[in-house]
Parts: C-alpha cells; structure tokens; sequence
C-alpha cells in the first residue's frame, strides 16, 4: 500500500498487521527498495510474525508456551525458538538486576516483556536481508530501525508519548536501533513486582534505547517495574541507555539518552 509518510510528506511504503495483541507496523522510506520486492518480504514478515505469535500466545491454551507453562509439555518438545527466547530472558533478569524475571510471573514462565521486542526485531531483519535499505518496524510502541529515514537524515526521530496528555509528546528521541517504551497507556497498570501480584507504580513511562529490541522491550519492562532502581542497573548494560518519567512527573535519563 502506497501512502504519505508523516515525516516531511515524504512517500512511503506501509502496513500495518495486528498481531500479538498489538498492532504491528511497518514504514519503509521512499527509494529503500523496490515497491513489489518490498510488499513481497513485509508478506513473510508478517507471516512469521503470525507464526510466532502462535507459539508464545498464553491467551490459546493450547499454544507450546500455554503448555510448558502448565507442566504439560518440557522445554525438549519446545519449538527452538522457546529455548531462544528463555536464554535471552535469563540474561535479561541479570542484566536488570532481577527486576525483569519471567519466573516469578503468576501461572508460570512469561516472556511476554520480551518476545514483542524479539519477534519485531526478527520482522526487520528479514526486510534488511532482503536488501531493504531502511525501514521502522512498530510493535505497538516498541520498535527497531534501520538505514535512513530520508535524504539527509542520519537518525530516525523518535516521539515518546507523554504518559498523561495522548496528544503530546514527553520527549523525541534520536535512534539508531531499537527504542521499547512500557507504560499504562493502553492497557493501564498491567505489571506487577517479580514474585508478588502487586502492581508497579515506581514509574509513568519508561523507555529504554539500544542495538537489540529484545533487549531493549526487556529492560523497558524492568525499568517501569523497579524505576530508579532499575534505571541504575540499566546505567551498567553496554549499549543501553534508560529515560524513566516517575509518577510525580519528573524525569531521569541514564547517559546515552539523545534527545532531538
């Protein structure tokens, strides 16, 4: 689908897919590739997206994760991509020092903070193995980008939403990779402190910037649970860098943070 592109009117390749229990979309500048070989692989991404979707859903009760959660089935009669995914987990909960950690979830393992990030980041990749040059994948607030956004243009301009006023933004971002937000907007306050059910309410809106999405949606989910305290942590990851609105308003970055 052709369409205006909101940065500068510049023409655009778009789609938009809902999966996950989001919307999934994609924005490929003009020039970055053939319009046909472009709708051709934004097709296999989302297919994929779809295909992961149905591996890690715990809203089908019959999905591989739904039956590893319930003891139904053991990690070995995963599809690989589990096994993947729960490595990149466990580093992650080293990382955010505990403040992201899919055990100590209710109903057992939930990599929900993660997969989001990781099924995008795999969307982009198979549009820049296919020879896209640049392109936005969306997940519903979580997104990875690479290549330009335009002529001229050495970064994608990046715009944080504010977590009180839906038509205003809190900050724009400069990016390069990837930037995770997690906050109450849409769903309200969903996340709750790792082996409790008490919601969080250390944080309004938390960012995190970076090279992975899967890592960066992780630690956007620790720093909205654990606030300053995983900011610090946050602080110490090669490459990452945290921008946490609090609850009273006021803000905190960690250095790497580009504002534009």
């Amino acid at each position: 689908m052709r369409c205006t592109s909101a940065d500068r009117g510049r023409p655009a390749l778009t789609r938009a897919e809902p999966v996950m229990g989001t919307v999934v979309s994609f924005l490929v500048p003009d020039g970055a590739g053939r319009p046909d070989d472009v709708s051709a692989v934004l097709g296999t991404a989302c297919t994929e997206l779809h295909r992961i979707d149905a591996i890690f859903t715990t809203w089908d009760g019959a999905s591989p994760l739904s039956l590893l959660r319930r003891g139904e089935a053991a990690l070995a009669d995963m599809p690989p991509e589990v096994a993947e995914v729960l490595s990149l987990c466990r580093a992650a909960r080293r990382a955010s020092g505990g403040w992201f950690d899919p055990w100590a979830m209710p109903g057992g393992v939930d990599p929900t903070g993660l997969v989001k990030g990781w099924a995008v980041e795999r969307a982009a990749k198979l549009l820049h193995q296919a020879g896209v040059a640049a392109a936005m994948v969306n997940g519903g607030g979580d997104l990875t980008v690479f290549g330009s956004p335009g002529l001229g243009q050495p970064h994608w301009r990046i715009g944080i939403r504010h977590p009180w006023r839906p038509d205003a933004l809190a900050a724009v971002l400069l990016a390069t990779g990837a930037v995770a937000t997690s906050a109450g907007y849409e769903r309200g306050c969903h996340l709750i402190y790792p082996g409790t059910t008490a919601p969080s309410s250390r944080a309004a809106s938390a960012t995190v910037t970076g090279p992975s999405l899967a890592v960066a949606d992780a630690l956007a989910t620790a720093l909205a649970v654990g606030g300053d305290e995983a900011l610090a942590a946050i602080g110490e990851v090669e490459g990452y860098a945290g921008y946490l609105i609090r609850p009273d308003g006021t803000e905190a970055s960690t250095p790497g943070i580009v504002f534009g």
